[in-house]
């Protein structure tokens, strides 16, 4: 399973990397990585969401959407 990446955001002590995972033709999931911390003490989040998209873009601007709602409320995510 392929996964693709966009340019990761910073702010304050959390990077957010929008990601999608590809499913075959024209089938594709997005993820989100938040991580906070350096070293050994850092915590890498990845999530899952649940609609399936027709192209890598839509499901990248979707991850990348969640990461910025996740930043104004932090309580959107379990």
């Amino acid at each position: 399973m392929p996964f693709a990446s966009t340019h990761p955001f910073a702010v304050g002590d959390f990077r957010i990397t929008p990601l999608s995972r590809s499913h075959g033709s024209d089938q594709y999931t997005a993820l989100l990585s938040i991580q906070r911390g350096q070293g050994r003490q850092q915590l890498d989040r990845v999530y899952t969401f649940k609609p399936e998209f027709k192209t890598q873009d839509s499901a990248l601007m979707y991850a990348a959407a969640q990461g910025r709602h996740w930043l104004l409320d932090p309580t959107s995510l379990p």
